[in-house]
């Protein structure tokens, strides 16, 4: 048919949302950089409470002596804690290839899907599935 009023795909029920089945490399590598752009936030996070406690147990350490020491994970807040636990919320460096880009889905069949067709998995931080998938 010609016209105004031809039929197209999403007007016979066709595909509309147009999703490839696997990720181009420049959105895994906005993946990645998003992954570590998290991971350093918490980073900046655990430094600023670790500095802020040591400073009101010694008011005469000075900032510079507190940033030599190599580990400096605060233990003051609950979910922090959680965060900081690498079983739960791993870094970027951490992560399998298959769990930086993939996520668990009962469905499918593999139990796999490619993170860039879940809903809002730019805005979503799906950094754990379950053990042996």
């Amino acid at each position: 048919m010609f016209g105004p009023f031809r039929s197209s795909q999403p007007l016979l029920g066709g595909l509309l949302w147009k999703i490839p089945w696997r990720m181009s490399t420049p959105q895994k590598q906005r993946q990645r950089k998003r992954l570590k752009a998290v991971d350093k936030v918490l980073s900046q996070l655990n430094l600023g409470l670790y500095i802020k406690s040591a400073i009101e147990k010694n008011p005469a350490a000075t900032v510079t002596e507190l940033l030599h020491v190599k580990n400096y994970k605060y233990n003051g807040i609950k979910q922090l804690n959680t965060l900081n636990d690498p079983s739960v919320f791993p870094s970027e460096s951490q992560m399998s290839y298959k769990d930086k880009y993939t996520i668990f889905n009962r469905y499918s069949k593999q139990y796999r899907k490619g993170i860039h067709k879940v809903p809002k998995w730019t805005k979503v931080s799906n950094r754990s599935n379950p053990k042996n998938f």
